[in-house]
């Protein structure tokens, strides 16, 4: 499945193109029921789409699609955030300082960047910092959305475009650390706002 969806985050697989499995079988050299299992959980993952007695295809995206996930996003991260500062502990801070120096260690604009591994670290953050709300059911649903989102992600951090039309971080993800670890509230919850909307709009622009 990994492999499939490597593909699909890169682009070597398009948004919309069908998806055969003979086709796969050779692209990938495994056999028949590995393939169509992991399309199965590649559909319950919103990355490909089943439409019956047609097949299978890569999920489409659009700006319409995009603006709403970042909008449920945006809904579920602010009440896990709240909640996060009001019941976060020791345990929870730590992690939130381990998972941000993990991040800062690697700059996604930087030429040779691995970006499995920068959005590993990415996800590990914004979790971290959602993590002490101690809601398990809205952070799955947090989780399935935010993974959504990851096809989208990757258009914006492409390694194709100049360094300068590149992600930067630009200092946001430290100044989320420190206002929540102050539990400044208005703070934090204004730099993440401001930080997803810059994402979708700069997303939106290579849509």
């Amino acid at each position: 499945m990994e492999m499939i969806r490597q593909d699909i985050l890169l682009g070597e697989l398009a948004p919309g193109q069908k998806l055969v499995v003979a086709d796969l079988k050779a692209r990938y050299d495994v056999g028949a029921s590995p393939i169509r299992e992991a399309l199965v959980q590649l559909s319950w993952k919103k990355y490909v789409i089943f439409a019956p007695q047609k097949g299978c295809w890569v999920a489409p995206v659009s700006i319409a699609e995009l603006e709403e996930l970042f909008e449920t996003s945006q809904l579920l991260s602010q009440a896990l955030l709240e909640r996060a500062m009001k019941n976060g502990d020791e345990a929870w801070e730590l992690n939130i300082l381990t998972s941000y120096h993990k991040l800062s260690r690697i700059n996604p604009a930087d030429a040779d960047v691995d970006f499995n591994e920068w959005e590993k670290r990415h996800s590990d953050f914004h979790l971290a910092l959602l993590e002490g709300s101690q809601s398990t059911v809205m952070l799955g649903l947090y989780r399935d959305v935010y993974e959504q989102i990851e096809r989208y992600r990757h258009i914006w951090v492409s390694q194709t475009r100049h360094y300068e039309e590149r992600y930067h971080d630009n200092g946001e993800h430290e100044a989320m650390m420190k206002a929540v670890l102050s539990r400044n509230h208005h703070e934090a919850q204004a730099l993440l706002s401001t930080h997803s909307q810059r994402a979708i709009e700069m997303i939106k622009t290579y849509l």
